[in-house]
């Protein structure tokens, strides 16, 4: 079981490793992870959501249970709104006392206490930064006691630290100025006043820009209708979307959205899928056809029997999905949680030491000297800016390949995705249509298509499907099966109105000691035409040959040229027989083919091509390859999205079309470069920022880096993470720009 909380008081990387090694540790908990970016806490096991509020409570955090309805997310939304609304009013009234301080520090020669008019006035100014650090610093005081009680520190701790020492010394300079020697008494009370504003306003804009990283899942939210009209007792009425129950009948009338996963019972129109499936053209519904939740009619009326309802509708699980990815970590993100996890008490310890280095060895006044690098240390630290790389482009990305019909399944697939050299596919519903056709029968016997297609009528072989329908084209019956058996990837055999039937390719007929080197050369003609030879013996002599085509997707041969581009080796991967792979290799351009692999054997020929440095990823229908896909580094199951396919893979792709492949492959790949950019700057900026605080560069220049650049520094190192993340929402395939 799954609970999910939503966090008010998370401000840092730090926390949400306390967090998580908190709540991890309770008995009944198997995992819990942090989505810091959406402030969620998700949580797997059998642990109450209560309970979980209460341990959260102890390590000195806020929480609620979160829920799917749509009263939820909009309180959610205020909230962001109001939190947003108040970082801007603590934003204008630190600043509004800030900003005129530091334009009377440039003007004045400097701002120390001299006289008793010196005290008063400074007095005064230090109460209204008192006020400023109790109001719109608040929750920066607050989150760091609170962190103190718990034995941790975090970001709330670093400004606190800063910006109270700042006052605590000021105050003492207003109200003791003779314990200070003369060149020791600068203030800082613009500093405090600054840092408050500018770290606030930075925590505005990051709630801002983490807005529109969530707009992916909030535009599939959307697509839920909050009403439907049921039939019930010949009466039609509007009820609301959570009581319309499985077998209710459903009006949908022209120009709405459909509100459940349903069968349609009568009426005919055309349906816009393509906000589930990225597909741009409408499809054609009629009597017995499925509709999912969330696409539109077009046309037409349509009276619907609901058969997933809820959270059970392909919809419902879609979006579930995205946010299960979103809240996902790829392995990349691991050295950043490592060295989050200990950043704030590593930068209270450097604090420390170069306030004693400027102590001891720095120049004179070495009070203030101390107090000036001491506090721009703790500012200018940022863990934020650690903790929001990779979730950030993650929560983007994932976004983003929801919009093109890609579900991701975590974050760890982006990261696998974007390192593919080899690219397995399956052949058949995946290179080519999956709706293979009876092209050519080869007989002396008029009785053979009926015996073939009434034993193929007991088999799901899609081969199987393309017999029977041949033959109900032509309105031969089908007759009764007995004793049906059949073997995966070789044929099947039955007893039909007292005759052996048996259906199968050559080494089917060679297991049964069947001769069938009277149809062998048509049978390698066939194949030479990408078609499937099929053998049909009666009573065990031979008694035909049919010939079965499946034509090419529309898009195969441009998409795998396109793979092929983008540097990775196309392999196919069939159970035909190897003429019959060789002709559709060569039509579609692929590097290499295995044929006659049997179903159960393509996950160990996964293994043979992983064993060989090769990072693979395997593209099939989910069902069938399940072993393979699951054996593959990155599984793609191409399928519609409401079947077993969102079960079985890292990636379902909605589109049938391996465009989306491509597709996916480019998009992890441009989101790990996004998350390197972000680490990168993140590092640097910490590695970098730091030791200029502390003054590496004031034996070479003489300069030392102000308290208030660092706040503004410290607050906007959010921003440009957040921001860089953002960039990913311009995100275009290459397919979708031609």
């Amino acid at each position: 079981m799954t609970t999910t909380l939503l966090l008010e008081n998370v401000t840092c990387a730090g926390c949400v490793k306390k967090i998580e090694k908190g709540i991890n540790a309770l008995p009944n908990v198997e995992q819990a992870s942090v989505d810091f970016p959406q402030r969620r806490l998700n949580v797997e096991g059998s642990i109450s959501g209560p309970q979980l509020i209460e341990v959260l409570s102890d390590i000195g955090y806020r929480g609620r249970l979160a829920s799917n309805d749509a009263n939820d997310r909009a309180r959610q939304k205020a909230q962001q709104a109001a939190q947003y609304k108040q970082y801007i009013r603590n934003t204008l009234l630190a600043l509004g006392l800030g900003v005129p301080l530091m334009v009377a520090g440039l003007l004045m020669d400097e701002m120390s206490v001299r006289t008793l008019q010196d005290q008063l006035i400074w007095g005064v100014v230090g109460l209204l930064t008192l006020m400023i650090l109790l109001f719109p610093g608040r929750h920066f005081f607050t989150g760091a006691w609170h962190s103190l009680k718990n034995a941790s520190a975090t970001m709330d701790s670093l400004i606190a630290l800063g910006t109270g020492s700042a006052w605590l010394f000021s105050t003492a300079v207003v109200l003791l100025p003779e314990m200070f020697p003369e060149g020791s008494r600068h203030l800082y009370y613009e500093a405090s006043a600054m840092i408050i504003g500018l770290i606030n306003f930075g925590l505005a804009m990051e709630i801002r820009a983490r807005g529109k990283t969530s707009e992916a899942v909030e535009r599939l939210l959307n697509l839920q209708p909050k009403t439907a009209r049921v039939i019930r007792n010949e009466k039609e009425i509007d009820l609301p979307l959570e009581l319309v129950e499985s077998g209710d009948r459903l009006r949908i009338r022209p120009g709405e959205q459909i509100p459940v996963d349903a069968i349609v019972e009568e009426g005919s129109s055309l349906i816009d899928e393509s906000m589930l499936s990225g597909e741009p053209l409408p499809v054609s519904k009629s009597n017995g056809d499925q509709v999912s939740a969330g696409t539109l009619n077009k046309s037409g009326a349509l009276i619907v029997k609901a058969e997933k309802v809820g959270s059970d509708t392909a919809l419902s699980r879609i979006i579930e999905m995205v946010k299960q990815a979103q809240a996902s970590k790829p392995a990349i993100s691991r050295l950043a949680d490592t060295v989050a996890s200990i950043f704030v008490p590593v930068v209270i310890l450097c604090s420390l030491a170069t306030a004693l280095i400027w102590y001891i060895w720095g120049p004179q006044p070495p009070l203030a000297y101390m107090l000036v690098t001491s506090m721009t240390v703790l500012i200018i630290a940022c863990p934020c800016a650690l903790g929001l790389a990779t979730p950030m482009s993650v929560m983007v990305g994932v976004g983003k390949a929801a919009e093109y019909g890609i579900l991701i399944r975590n974050g760890q697939a982006l990261q696998s995705a974007s390192q593919l050299d080899t690219l397995v596919l399956d052949k058949t519903g995946t290179i080519t249509e999956g709706a293979p056709q009876v092209t050519d029968i080869l007989t002396d016997r008029a009785d053979m298509l009926q015996l073939a297609a009434s034993l193929e009528s007991a088999s799901e072989h899609p081969l199987a499907e393309a017999i029977v329908r041949h033959a109900n084209e032509q309105q031969i019956p089908l007759l009764a099966v007995d004793n049906f058996q059949a073997t995966s990837g070789r044929g099947a055999i039955a007893d039909i109105n007292g005759i052996s039937v048996s259906l199968g390719n050559q080494a089917w007929m060679q297991q049964q000691d069947i001769d069938c080197a009277s149809y062998e050369q048509q049978a390698t003609v066939f194949a030479e035409q990408a078609k499937t030879p099929v053998y049909v013996a009666l009573d065990g002599q031979i008694a035909g040959l049919l010939a079965i085509a499946d034509p090419l997707r529309k898009d195969s041969i441009a998409a795998i040229a396109r793979l092929k581009k983008a540097g990775l080796k196309v392999i196919m991967l069939t159970g035909d027989n190897p003429h019959t792979a060789a002709a559709v290799a060569r039509q579609v351009g692929v590097d290499n083919f295995i044929a006659g692999v049997l179903p159960q054997d393509k996950a160990i020929e996964i293994e043979k091509l992983q064993q060989n440095d090769n990072t693979v990823g395997m593209c099939g229908d989910g069902i069938n390859d399940a072993p393979a896909l699951a054996r593959a580094d990155v599984g793609f199951a191409i399928g519609n999205g409401t079947d077993v396919a969102i079960e079985s893979a890292d990636m379902v792709l909605l589109r049938n079309s391996l465009h989306s492949v491509a597709d996916a492959i480019e998009l992890s790949r441009a989101t790990l470069g996004n998350i390197r950019q972000n680490l990168f700057g993140a590092f640097i900026y910490n590695t970098l920022g730091i030791p200029i605080a502390a003054g590496i560069l004031f034996p070479f220049t003489g300069l030392l880096l102000s308290p208030v650049i660092a706040g503004a520094a410290m607050a906007f190192s959010s921003v440009t993470v957040v921001s860089n993340a953002n960039r990913l929402r311009l995100f275009k395939p290459s397919s979708a720009k031609t």
